[in-house]
């Protein structure tokens, strides 16, 4: 099934919605993944110092942050006309927020 779909039965397109969704899982997942290289490489570890009392805590929720607002910017702009299939960008940002939530506990994040 494609991404997109026809119009929905009120005849509003749900692009921009879906844009949101997915955009949020992709950040949350951002921010796991961006503190994981941060812990495990001490050249990125040092690139994500920003504000040194957080350390690179501080980087890292500010690429995440970055990074989210731009998903969300491109998807919106892409899908906002459109109406988009809520069930697999649904399902995709709930996978995504899923991995992102399982790569911050140390037993997961170890295996890496």
């Amino acid at each position: 099934m494609s991404p997109t779909a026809s119009r929905n039965d009120s005849g509003v397109p749900t692009g921009g919605g879906a844009a949101a969704v997915l955009a949020a899982g992709i950040g949350s997942f951002l921010v796991a993944v961006f503190a994981l290289l941060a812990d495990k490489f001490a050249a990125i570890k040092s690139t994500m110092i920003f504000y040194r009392p957080t350390g690179p805590l501080s980087g890292v929720t500010t690429c995440a942050l970055a990074a989210w607002l731009a998903t969300w910017f491109i998807l919106h702009a892409r899908w906002r006309n459109r109406s988009v299939a809520l069930a697999p960008v649904s399902t995709a940002a709930l996978v995504l927020l899923i991995l992102g939530v399982l790569l911050t506990f140390p037993p997961i994040a170890d295996l890496f």
